[in-house]
């Protein structure tokens, strides 16, 4: 096992965004909103300084450099997500029945999906809003996670069962995504 004797990463803070950390929860504040998350593990530690975000460990293993390289991609989507926020694309596609949708409080509601009597419902994660355009949904959000749950969710809802997925190709798919 090779053992590094000191590692240690940096981020730098654009401008318009602003981070401060309280024990092991780091706050990213921007024009698009606030994030919190936290960042715990005994060998890593997490200072700011300034506009530098530093992320330092001891006596790192390859599992230990696997982990800061994974804090700093949920540091940089935090950062990405307060200043340009991220957007997905998706498309209502039906070739038998024509699908009605719509949003209704925290909830995306699918309509006459495969002639179904019954509405099909997918969660709208909270911090997320969902804008139906005809056959266009938009799905947007700054944090990254709940965006992309909440069209997994969509997508999900819209899973064709006890036909041929080959015949049966109607349902809400994610044509794009990406920030904005």
């Amino acid at each position: 096992m090779a053992v590094i004797a000191d590692f240690k990463e940096q981020i730098t803070i654009p401008e318009g965004v602003t981070a401060t950390l309280d024990i092991k929860v780091i706050t990213i504040k921007g024009e698009k909103g606030e994030l919190s998350r936290t960042f715990s593990h005994p060998k890593i530690n997490i200072k700011i300084n300034g506009n530098i975000i530093e992320i330092h460990s001891k006596n790192v293993r390859r599992k230990d450099k696997a982990l800061i390289g994974t804090f700093i991609a949920h540091i940089n989507n935090m950062i990405k997500g307060v200043s340009q926020g991220f957007e997905y694309k998706m498309k209502t596609v039906f070739s038998h029945f024509p699908i009605k949708t719509s949003v209704e409080g925290n909830e995306f509601i699918i309509q006459n999906f495969l002639g179904e009597r019954s509405a099909r419902r997918a969660k709208i994660l909270e911090g997320v809003t969902v804008e139906v355009n005809g056959e266009d949904v938009t799905v947007k959000g700054s944090d990254k996670e709940r965006v992309g749950q909440t069209v997994a969710n969509i997508e999900r809802t819209t899973k064709v069962k006890k036909r041929d997925v080959r015949v049966f190709q109607d349902g809400i798919y994610r044509i794009s995504k990406g920030g904005r």
